[in-house]
């Protein structure tokens, strides 16, 4: 693995875990909250502020990764919804919007998810 994309593939590697872990602690606050812990919900919308932020540097080391590491260009789009979507997810958290917030955040874990393994695959590593 040349140095460019090893120095762009760590970063996003951690940010692309760090993001999930957050984005997996999403359900199991709401549903916390759902048993009654009212205090859950709190945490559940600043975790999903924070979200959005990371979102953003997380596409930012997508740009990264893509431009200055020749990683695989579709991760820089993925980057870029992701991180819009995140956006809509929090708006539709606040104005309790649950027919949009429940299944795009559905959504979200699963790319969420999907875009980890990835990361860490051998795949990841190779210059396009």
């Amino acid at each position: 693995m040349e140095t460019s994309m090893r120095l762009t593939l760590w970063p996003l590697r951690l940010l692309v875990t760090g993001h999930l872990v957050a984005v997996l602690a999403q359900p199991v606050l709401a549903g916390r909250f759902l048993t009654g812990d009212v205090d859950a919900i709190t945490v559940h919308g600043a975790v999903g502020s924070s979200l959005a932020a990371a979102g953003l540097v997380l596409t930012v080391a997508t740009l990264l990764y893509v431009l200055a590491g020749r990683g695989r260009l579709w991760v820089a789009p993925v980057g870029v919804v992701l991180f819009l979507a995140v956006g809509v997810q929090v708006g539709a958290g606040y104005t309790r919007n649950l027919a949009l917030h429940v299944p795009l955040g559905v959504t979200i874990v699963v790319a969420s998810v999907l875009l980890a393994i990835w990361v860490w695959t051998p795949s990841a590593g190779r210059a396009r």
